[in-house]
């Protein structure tokens, strides 16, 4: 029976006939391109880090009447302050991220201009300081709580599955991480506290996905009469062919909320929701693609390496005979069968006439 007539009777289920295991390379392939640049990316743009982790200062205010992003950033350049300025509420609030002002010669004077430009007062303007310090405190506890989250979820899956299925959810993380980041670093985003949160949301989906089709890959694998007929390989490519529409499926379901965030949402949810998009595409295409691959390779690497270590029985042969020894015994059998064939043939016994030995007479 072959593969894809398995897949048709198998429990009776009518599943896809997709050769998901046959072709890994072509994903391995797509994979490596999109590290590459995502290695490009992060070692040539870099990563636009916000205030909250490099430090500076946020303005906001409410102009009472309509201000274009290109006059506040006239203002700014008289104090050669760098600026992002954003019109939120539909132009009603005034966002502006900048250098701390605590290096500008004259605070007030800045403060009373924009405020002059705004048809406000002064302290109608609000200003945030914001030091690195911040950011810096908070980079190091996302980078260790996700350090620790990963360590507790290997463990997990090594006791619950086995070290190879870990393994290769480990390497399924790695992937959709620095895909998403590499992307972030491309586009040229900023990079929010928003974003670390959306990231760590990434991995909680991209391991949901995985554990799903690796839990079917363990109940199809302990069918020893199935392994038996379609191989290891046979069986991951059946079961991931039975989990693949539920992947795909839920994936879209939580793609389209993001999506609606992406178009429709504020600068603080489009962020998240560019990260979350990313990363969930990445994470429902590494679960099938890049888990399941890597799982049958580490398995056919344990597989060969238990063959080679396993001893194997020898036949042992006699020695073949010497020459000479072969020599003697053939001279040996030559001269007996000389000696035999010169000895005198004893005299038949004469018969009567019906055959049978004669009697001899008595004198």
């Amino acid at each position: 029976m072959s593969v894809k007539s398995a897949f048709a009777v198998y429990r009776g289920y009518r599943v896809p006939h997709l050769q998901l295991i046959e072709h890994r390379r072509r994903w391995f392939i797509f994979s490596g391109i999109l590290i590459a640049l995502s290695l490009i990316g992060i070692i040539v743009s870099g990563f636009h880090f916000s205030i909250d982790f490099v430090g500076g200062a946020e303005v906001n205010y409410s102009p009472s009447t309509p201000v274009t992003p290109d006059q506040i950033q006239s203002v700014l350049d008289k104090y050669d302050l760098p600026g992002e300025i954003q019109l939120v509420s539909g132009g009603e609030g005034v966002s502006i991220r900048t250098d701390a002002l605590t290096a500008v010669g004259d605070r007030e004077a800045l403060i009373n201009e924009l405020a002059s430009q705004a048809k406000i007062s002064p302290e109608e303007i609000n200003v945030e300081d914001v030091g690195p310090t911040w950011g810096q405190q908070i980079s190091r506890k996302a980078i260790r709580g996700l350090l620790f989250v990963l360590l507790f979820i290997a463990i997990y899956i090594a006791w619950r599955f086995e070290w190879s299925m870990a393994a290769g959810a480990m390497i399924a993380l790695v992937h959709d991480v620095l895909i998403t980041a590499g992307v972030y670093a491309l586009v040229g985003r900023e990079v929010t506290p928003e974003t670390v949160i959306a990231i760590l949301t990434i991995l909680g989906f991209s391991l949901y996905d995985t554990v799903v089709i690796y839990d079917k890959i363990k109940e199809n694998t302990e069918s020893a009469a199935l392994t038996a007929r379609l191989g290891y390989t046979g069986v991951v490519d059946m079961s991931l062919n039975q989990t693949v529409m539920r992947s795909v499926n839920t994936s879209l379901v939580v793609l389209l909320p993001i999506l609606s965030l992406l178009l429709f949402g504020g600068q603080t949810l489009k962020d998240f929701a560019f990260a979350m998009f990313v990363g969930v595409a990445i994470g429902a295409y590494s679960s099938i693609f890049i888990a399941a691959p890597v799982l049958t390779i580490i398995h056919e690497r344990q597989v060969k390496r238990g063959s080679a270590a396993q001893p194997t029985t020898r036949t042992v042969r006699a020695p073949a005979p010497q020459p000479a020894i072969a020599a003697a015994d053939d001279a040996a059998a030559t001269s007996a069968t000389a000696a035999m064939a010169s000895r005198p043939r004893p005299k038949p016994k004469p018969r009567n006439k019906k055959g049978q030995p004669a009697k001899r007479k008595r004198r």
